[in-house]
Parts: structure tokens; sequence; C-alpha cells
């Protein structure tokens, strides 16, 4: 959702547009790191130890060094040209939290939808979730380190998604990566909705 400025700041500047974005995907994909990456303030995170009640009910394979898992959201916020203010929710992976999704989603202009390729089809349940609700997202592979890199349009391929929806490669451990990922979802979605995509961070996005 674009929210709109309806005042302006005791000083007279206008104030920025509020902007909610939802960071989805599987289990251990990288949502807390990349909202965490890109907040300007201290990210608000929900993170439980793993413990043993978790066995057999939360899928593990390919990060079982994993530690800690997000319970309810992560929040954060980044300003982009002062112009727009990005509040970042962070969605849970497992399973047995999806029912929240609803309340987490409600509202966002889009979602930024996080892939590993190691386990590609763990990204499946957050596509179909936001193509069903009929909300704009793009899918971010986040290229974690000692993993096979594929090209894009490989793993364009093996998503199958519809043509309009943008993929790219991010790192979530670096800003301008998950910036650049954010500013593309931001254009896309405005342009899905019909807005108009802003002069100023449509020549960020070059820039990046």
């Amino acid at each position: 959702m674009v929210s709109e400025p309806s005042r302006r700041a005791l000083d007279g500047r206008r104030l920025p547009t509020a902007v909610k974005i939802v960071i989805a995907g599987g289990f251990g994909v990288g949502k807390t790191t990349m909202v965490g990456t890109v907040s300007e303030t201290q990210p608000l995170r929900t993170e439980e130890l793993l413990t043993d009640q978790s066995v057999g009910v939360d899928d593990v394979s390919g990060v079982e060094r994993k530690a800690t898992t997000t319970v309810a959201m992560d929040f954060g916020r980044i300003t982009m040209r002062d112009e727009y203010v990005l509040y970042l929710f962070g969605t849970p992976g497992q399973e047995r939290f999806w029912f929240m999704w609803d309340e987490v989603a409600y509202g966002a202009l889009g979602a930024v939808v996080l892939a590993d390729t190691r386990r590609l089809k763990d990204c499946f349940p957050s596509v179909d979730y936001f193509e069903r609700r009929g909300t704009p997202f793009v899918v971010a592979v986040n290229c974690f380190e000692g993993a096979r890199q594929y090209d894009l349009e490989e793993i364009e391929m093996a998503l199958n998604l519809g043509p309009d929806v943008p993929v790219m490669l991010c790192d979530a451990r670096k800003l301008d990566s998950c910036k650049r990922v954010l500013i593309n979802l931001v254009l896309h979605a405005m342009k899905v909705r019909g807005v108009g995509e802003p002069a100023a961070l449509t020549a960020e996005a070059h820039q990046a």
C-alpha cells in the first residue's frame, strides 16, 4: 500500500510516502538477514532457538546449522531518496507459522520472494500465495557461498513464472544488492497497480 502524505512537516517539508513491503520465502533463505541489512533502525526480530520440539516438524534439510527461527515476523525500515519510507515485514518461513501471512501481508504494495537454488521448491508456497492474492512480487535468488551458481535464464525456467515477474540475483548480506531488489520491486508493483513510476527511484534503479 502506498500512503500518500496528507500533511507536511512543521518546517514545510513534504513528508515521505509510506510503503509496506513483505519479505517472504522458505525457512533459512535469508529473510531476517535482508531486513537487518537494509534497515536504518534497529530491526525488530522475533527469533527463537530451534529445540528438539521442532524435530520432525520443521524441514531443516540444507540448513542444518541454522540454530534460530523467526516465529512471528521481522520488521525494519529504510528511506529512499527522502521521498519514500519502506516498511519491511519479513514472514516466518516454516509451514506451521503460515497462518500469520495474511496479517503480515495485509496492505502491502508488493513482496520480495527470496529463493535459494539449493532448495528452490521452498519458495513455491510464497509464489503461490502472492499469485492468489494478486500481490505484485519479484523473486530474488540469494546467492549463498558454496552453492552452485546458475544462469538467471536457468533459474527463470525452473521457477516457471509468468513473463512479467522479475527475477534477479542478490546477496542478502550486502546493502547495495538488497536496495536494488527493493527498488525494482517498488517500480514493478507501482507499474502493475497503475500508480506510476517515480522518476527518482527509476534513476536510482539504473545506477544500482
